[in-house]
């Protein structure tokens, strides 16, 4: 027993690493990369503690080379799935009772593993597995996950210290219980540091979880699950089991014992789960929360005043860092036409320096997309735009999946401003642009905020701060992360709190207390030192 008031040390952000000629970062991650290259690893469930085989096996690839096979792994189905649910609520009495100091410090020591021995090995993984370069996966990878195991117990920290006032003779708390039950984490391909954060949110708080990774993304959560390990965490407090979304989310949304789904990945994905739900709700035993951060089509905003090689560098590196498979990416843009031509010259110039490639060549700017179905759905934009007569292709367009899954850069210029291009969600690296007239401004901000029926990023360029002001005020719903002189790419944890409304989700902000607030059920204590012992009240006296 502790007998003490602890506090968790003060967070810091994870600083990144510069991975420049010769540093020994560089040195260390080459190896890394060769070494893993080198070797098929298997890969399992991870039920109770415990190693899951189901031979029904299907093959990790590279994306920029998908003859190279990295690891088969096992697929789950209902039976594993149900595995996987009984021994999360097995181990979540003792897990909850844990005292939160106690969960607290495993996940500071994952922090400090992932900071150490464990930073190459999840940087290469998420190189290898999901073609992301260096310096991607150095501030996803490394040290956005970090800092959310950092933060976490920080916030965690927080909410336990937030309590109510007592009354003389009375002393009033709120214990933060856990869900009842279990909660289902769904995570994505595109961010390894998700994949990290959505299973391990809830458990802070006491809660024990069915994690399903994207498909695509096996590779990197088979090693995030050996870094929690390492760092202590019990059997049966997260169980990984990796699978088609019908297999293992059908079974595990009909579960009476669901508590709560905390999900990034697809709008249509996140909608079907909810609808789901919203059918089942009469079994459950009590209302799942249901946290979502879904789809977006990200807005970069100019007006006449804003800096034109600022702007066009944060539509280069906020549409095609990743190959644009950012929920946050720039996907259209909004340029006066009294910037445009200049904006053009510079953005051509940038976009003909890229290199596509390899992520184990540094000096490849960009990867591949993640796999054959992402391929043919980004290349149908590419195609529409090279024939439609509402489109103008002016850079990029070549896609090639020979060895790897790769497109090139790609900038559009939108002939009307709701052409398809301008609407849906590409997840590529696909830049539509409509130029406005200078005197539009006020209709273009409505097409910018109309225009889709997404809200998550959104930026606007500008030196003139009336202009800064009234474009903000235009967009307060069009984005839930809105930057200013900036790409709409790159929440900080701590800094940035992450989410969007609309069809882009529950806008709970990972990286901040308000994610954490999510996974607990307050339960408000009432002590009387004195009570009393007559029913009676002082106005029922007499008069004298």
């Amino acid at each position: 027993m502790v007998n003490a008031v602890l506090s968790v040390p003060e967070p810091r952000n994870e600083p990144v690493l510069g991975y420049a000629p010769g540093t020994p970062e560089r040195r260390a991650l080459s190896a890394q990369l060769k070494k893993m290259a080198g070797e098929v690893i298997e890969i399992t469930s991870r039920i109770g503690g415990r190693k899951i085989t189901t031979g029904k096996t299907a093959e990790a690839v590279m994306p920029h080379d998908h003859r190279h096979v990295l690891a088969v792994w096992h697929q789950a189905g209902a039976r594993e799935v149900q595995q996987a649910i009984d021994a999360a609520l097995a181990a979540q009495p003792a897990w909850s009772r844990m005292p939160w100091h106690a969960r607290a410090a495993i996940f500071l020591k994952a922090a400090d593993l992932l900071a150490g021995p464990y930073r190459q090995v999840l940087n290469a993984a998420t190189m290898l597995g999901q073609s992301k370069t260096a310096h991607q996966a150095e501030i996803d990878a490394a040290c956005e996950l970090i800092d959310f195991w950092r933060f976490n117990v920080h916030y965690a920290e927080q909410i336990y210290r937030q309590q109510p006032l007592s009354a003389p003779g009375t002393w009033n708390y709120l214990e933060h219980r856990p869900l009842e039950g279990f909660v289902f984490a769904v995570t994505p391909f595109n961010f390894t540091s998700i994949g990290g954060n959505l299973p391990t949110a809830p458990v802070i708080m006491g809660n024990t979880v069915v994690w399903k990774p994207a498909s695509s993304a096996i590779y990197s959560a088979h090693f995030i699950m050996e870094v929690l390990e390492a760092a202590g965490l019990p059997p049966g407090v997260i169980n990984i089991v990796p699978g088609s979304g019908a297999e293992v989310g059908d079974p595990a949304l009909a579960s009476p014992d669901l508590a709560g789904i905390h999900f990034t990945g697809s709008t249509g994905t996140f909608q079907g789960m909810w609808e789901t739900v919203g059918r089942n709700i009469r079994r459950y035993r009590s209302y799942p929360r249901i946290v979502g951060e879904t789809g977006g089509k990200d807005f970069v905003f100019a007006h006449a005043s804003a800096e034109v090689p600022a702007l066009a560098t944060a539509l280069t590196r906020g549409a095609f860092e990743y190959q644009g498979q950012k929920c946050s990416a720039a996907s259209r843009a909004f340029i006066p036409a009294s910037l445009w031509p200049r904006v053009e010259t510079v953005l051509r110039a940038q976009v003909a320096e890229i290199r596509v490639g390899d992520p184990a060549d540094f000096s490849n700017f960009m990867g591949a997309v993640i796999d054959r179905h992402a391929f043919g759905n980004i290349k149908g934009y590419v195609d529409f735009a090279r024939a439609s007569s509402d489109c103008e292709l002016l850079v990029g367009g070549h896609c090639d999946d020979g060895k790897g899954y790769f497109i090139e850069p790609t900038v559009v210029r939108a002939r009307k401003p709701d052409v398809t291009l301008m609407r849906e969600e590409i997840f590529g690296p696909v830049l539509t642009v409509w130029v406005y007239d200078d005197r539009d401004l006020e209709e273009t901000l409505g097409i910018c905020d109309r225009g889709t029926p997404y809200a998550l990023t959104g930026a606007v360029f500008a030196q003139d701060r009336a202009a800064i002001v009234r474009i903000a005020e235009a967009l307060t719903h069009a984005a839930g992360n809105f930057y200013i002189n900036d790409k709409p790419t790159g929440a900080v944890v701590g800094q940035q709190p992450f989410g969007g409304a609309r069809a882009s989700g529950t806008n709970d902000k990972a990286g901040s207390v308000l994610n954490l607030l999510r996974w607990v059920s307050p339960r408000a204590i009432k002590e009387t030192f004195v009570p009393p012992t007559d029913f009676r009240y002082p106005f029922l006296q007499p008069e004298e």
